[in-house]
């Protein structure tokens, strides 16, 4: 795609942030101006001003924000814990290390993973991990710099496959999205931990209304949950890749069963719930999902780029899905929603597969132009 600087200049001349999402919280870092825009292929479609915040990391590859503004960043590698923001240096905003996990144990796609940020963290300061041991993956939770308490153990680990999604819902529960392990009889068996997004209390229990009493499982019959995320409508979506023809974008509803592996992509099955849209592998294997007003944007790792879907109010796809960033900052992996309305998307270049450039690892801000995320 061409470059735009008519396009920069409006957007850091004359945009005005909207109310954060009322389940956001805190406030952004002063952040330098938007380096590069991205103009849409057609009329109508988004326009995207990306800032580079972060850079020289190591596979960053969960985010959250604490309250003040801050987010927090899991290195998947080396298992440290950054913050970036809200203060600043001559650079931009300061990326200082909390702490490194000793207990993680990184391997293939393992290691340190998803990172979720209680709802109640001015008052009880705890933060949950996704996080992957010699044995096994598990979700614990900590103080910072403090001592991890492991409170979920057991989900399959394997060299690929480990899933590692970790969110708050609407509802206040926790959400976790796990892999299959590379063994694709996990997901349909609804006594593993394995293929499934799982739902539990800040203990690590298994919620009362869940699907079946006493287990975890929320939803079923996935390969490898990178990425969650819910709308303001309170509609949960899920990204799902690893499989060999087709990454997914789901939408997730409570006891259905989306497939894996008995099926990759669509089928006809009734017992399984279809995928909200499908992009061959080449074109997306996308991990971290997050809203963009009435869209939804998916961040991609072997399509290196961002996927934006315009969602109906029903949760079906109006039109085509647009491209965005495609080849720009190579692999893209989390994506989350800031407490300003723009979107934090982080590279994963340094990974098997990637080609790291100078500045990689790095972290991204995305304001976009056409009344979504960071509206102008």
């Amino acid at each position: 795609m061409a470059v735009s600087l008519g396009a920069v200049l409006a957007l850091t001349t004359a945009c005005s942030f909207g109310p954060p999402d009322p389940d956001q919280q805190g406030s952004p870092p002063n952040l330098p101006t938007p380096s590069l825009s991205f103009p849409s292929q057609s009329e109508g479609d988004q326009e995207v001003a990306v800032t580079v915040i972060a850079k020289g990391l190591a596979i960053p590859w969960g985010m959250a924000f604490l309250p003040g503004g801050g987010a927090l960043v899991t290195e998947r590698d080396t298992g440290r814990i950054l913050q970036v923001g809200p203060t600043t240096d001559a650079n931009g905003p300061a990326v200082t290390e909390v702490q490194k996990l000793a207990e993680v144990q990184p391997s293939g796609d393992g290691g340190l993973l998803g990172i979720a940020v209680s709802p109640k963290y001015d008052t009880d300061k705890t933060v949950f991990v996704y996080y992957s041991t010699a044995k096994d993956n598990r979700i614990g939770k900590l103080v910072l710099k403090g001592a991890l308490t492991p409170i979920v153990t057991g989900i399959p680990r394997s060299r690929d496959d480990n899933g590692g999604a970790l969110a708050f819902g609407p509802d206040g529960y926790l959400y976790a999205g796990t892999g299959d392990a590379t063994n694709g009889t996990l997901a349909q068996n609804p006594k593993s931990l394995g293929g499934k997004i799982l739902r539990m209390t800040t203990a690590g229990k298994a919620v009362p209304d869940n699907p079946v009493k006493d287990s975890l499982v929320w939803a079923s019959g996935f390969r490898n949950v990178q990425g969650m995320m819910w709308n303001s409508a309170k509609r949960m979506y899920a990204s799902d890749n690893g499989q060999p023809k087709f990454g997914e974008l789901n939408v997730i509803e409570k006891g259905k069963n989306y497939g894996w592996a008995k099926v990759d992509g669509a089928g006809t099955d009734p017992k399984f719930t279809n995928p909200l849209q499908t992009w061959p592998i080449p074109d997306s294997y996308c991990a971290g999902v997050a809203p963009v007003e009435q869209s939804v944007a998916t961040a991609c790792l072997l399509g290196r780029r961002l996927w934006l879907l315009n969602v109906t109010a029903n949760g079906t796809v109006l039109g085509t899905p647009q491209s965005l960033l495609a080849g720009e900052y190579g692999r893209l992996r989390a994506l989350v929603l800031a407490p300003d309305g723009s979107l934090w998307a982080s590279t994963s270049n340094k990974e098997d597969g990637g080609e790291p450039g100078p500045d990689d690892d790095r972290i991204i801000r995305l304001v976009f132009s056409a009344g979504g995320a960071g509206r102008s």
